[in-house]
């Protein structure tokens, strides 16, 4: 082991100069793996090889994320506390204040609502619910699966076995809880689009992008109307849901592919994720149209023209606030950050839910992410990063804490036993051939782009992801029903949703990690400008078509934390 650690420094030089290295045939240089780094010298190699090949080991290593700089710690925690079996201090100080911070606002809250938040109220229910909801979804991602699939299964586990009852008592707060996950997966979608890549790719988007989800849309909503006897206002309805795609499972399949050393050319992430915020939009969009439409009492002149209405609403608010954003507050303004966040987001709150008051319910969504999207169109020239800057970090975490409620709440809203069997297989039937008529329309209208076969087969596969939107609007109308007949539309609205939610999420997960390095082309990480710092946070766009030798920086940056370790244990050759 001491000759292992006497080659680290040679071997990490070899890694951060190896293109001047590689032609001079110095590849006899053993290359080592993270275990090897970071335990500790003073233990026999025989017990070492020991633990690193347990079942427990592997799992702690995969539980334990690596930091991305280095941090300070106890001198006794490396010896009373070992990587990756316990976790660094740093991790386990963020534990302690997220814990800290949770408990004093539950008791905080407690003592202002009362008996709402004790034990057994409803507000002690939802963050029991959402607590387990996070911790399944945390246990899901350990198998590379999308959370949100764990943190729904929990609550499809917990209301059907007991633990919890949501019952329609609890759906004045569910509604809100869930608008308020809209605007923020409205924002994010917005956020994400790139307008300079939207610019040169906006005819690839609208081919690829649009005319599938239209078709997907359709195609659902005829089968629905046929197999389901559900009424054609009900049944598109339903297909302008299912239609919608998920960056939330999408996005970390590239991040993964990436870290790989897989990437895609020609400003395909970008591609994807302008496909799928835009489709999400729109299916928003069309929902609140059709559900304002549907659930009026106004006259059919004022319904017909809600639609036109909504759109130049929501349009015209979104490009309002978002040039705003560009003035105020002023750019060189020391508290600029937390006032663009606050402002992004009370605007869209009151595009959201003020658009439902006055009756207008399509246009909130659109001038949510109309909004988004002009606010990081003028915040990117003034300097802001696209992929990264403090806004969409903010976002994120605002998403972090709704992301376990909404999906937890969705999964209560399936009771099994109330289930029909043979519905609920006509519901496959029917998101199956949509899916698979979507897949095959993205490879047909992709012809005439500058992808080739592969790159089309991949975006098809990547486009056929459902979670985030699904979850939001399913249960919706839920709570708006005015009949018997309404009612049971609605339970089958929702059941289709999380049926493709269960189906499609995981599914696609699975097939872009095992179908990526084959389908696209190997890529690296662009070389980073000296004195240049970036940040830990990813990037799907850092990318280029440059083959050079698998996972180099990987094991650089591995190396690197391992040095550190070793240096923070105090242990001496």
């Amino acid at each position: 082991m001491a000759g292992i650690h006497h080659n680290v420094p040679e071997h990490l030089h070899y890694l951060k100069h190896s293109g001047k290295h590689s032609s001079n045939g110095d590849a006899h240089i053993k290359k080592h793996s993270v275990p090897e780094s970071i335990h500790s010298r003073s233990r026999s190699p025989e017990l070492i090889v020991n633990e690193e090949r347990s079942w427990w080991y592997l799992f702690c290593i995969k539980c334990r994320a690596k930091e991305s700089h280095p941090s300070w710690q106890p001198t006794f925690w490396s010896s009373t506390c070992p990587y990756p079996f316990c976790p660094t201090y740093r991790q386990f100080s963020r534990l302690v204040a997220l814990v800290l911070i949770g408990v004093l606002s539950y008791c905080t809250l407690y003592a202002i609502i009362g008996d709402t938040a004790a034990p057994g109220g409803k507000v002690f229910t939802l963050v029991i619910l959402s607590l387990c909801a996070h911790l399944g979804g945390w246990l899901m991602s350990l198998t590379t699966q999308p959370a949100l699939i764990g943190m729904l299964f929990v609550g499809l586990l917990f209301q059907n076995v007991g633990v919890v009852d949501i019952d329609e008592s609890y759906s004045h707060i569910t509604k809100e809880l869930r608008n308020v996950a809209l605007v923020i997966i409205l924002i994010r979608a917005g956020l994400d689009l790139d307008p300079h890549a939207l610019r040169r790719l906006k005819f690839t988007v609208l081919k690829v992008g649009m005319v599938p989800w239209s078709v997907e849309a359709v195609i659902v909503g005829i089968l629905s109307h046929y197999f389901l006897d559900m009424p054609w206002s009900w049944s598109l309805l339903l297909g302008f849901i299912v239609s919608a795609v998920s960056p939330a499972v999408v996005v970390p399949c590239l991040f993964r592919l990436r870290t790989r050393g897989y990437g895609v050319a020609k400003g395909i992430p970008t591609l994807i994720i302008a496909i799928a915020g835009i489709c999400d939009a729109m299916s928003v969009a069309i929902f609140g149209i059709q559900k304002s439409i549907m659930f009026s009492n106004d006259s059919l002149t004022s319904q017909v023209l809600s639609g036109p209405m909504s759109v130049f609403g929501g349009l015209a608010f979104g490009i309002l606030w978002g040039t705003i954003s560009r003035f105020v507050p002023e750019k060189h303004d020391p508290f600029m950050v937390p006032l663009r966040i606050l402002l992004l987001l009370v605007g869209g709150m009151i595009s959201v839910f003020g658009s439902d008051v006055i009756g207008y319910g399509g246009a909130g969504p659109l001038g949510c992410v109309t909004a988004a999207f002009m606010s990081i169109y003028f915040w990117s020239n003034q300097g802001w990063e696209i992929e990264d800057n403090p806004a969409a970090t903010a976002f994120e975490i605002f998403w972090m804490i709704f992301e376990p409620i909404l999906f937890g709440v969705t999964g209560t809203q399936i009771k099994i036993k109330e289930l029909d069997p043979e519905v609920v297989s006509v519901c496959v039937g029917i998101l199956v051939v949509g899916t698979l008529i979507r897949m095959f329309g993205t490879i047909l209208i992709g012809i005439g782009c500058k992808l080739n076969t592969r790159e089309k087969v991949f975006c098809a596969l990547a486009l056929m992801s459902k979670a985030t939107v699904q979850a939001a609007l399913g249960p919706v109308t839920l709570g708006m029903t005015r009949n018997e007949n309404e009612e049971e539309y609605a339970k089958k609205v929702l059941m289709v949703c999380v049926l493709s939610i269960l189906l499609t999420a995981p599914t696609g997960a699975i097939l872009i990690t095992l179908t990526g390095p084959r389908l696209l082309t190997k890529t690296k990480f662009p070389d980073v400008p000296e004195g240049w710092r970036r940040s830990h946070r990813p990037s799907i766009r850092d990318i280029s078509i440059i083959d050079e030798e698998e996972r180099s920086d990987i094991e650089a940056a591995n190396i690197e934390n391992a040095i550190s370790y070793n240096e923070k244990s105090g242990n001496n050759p």
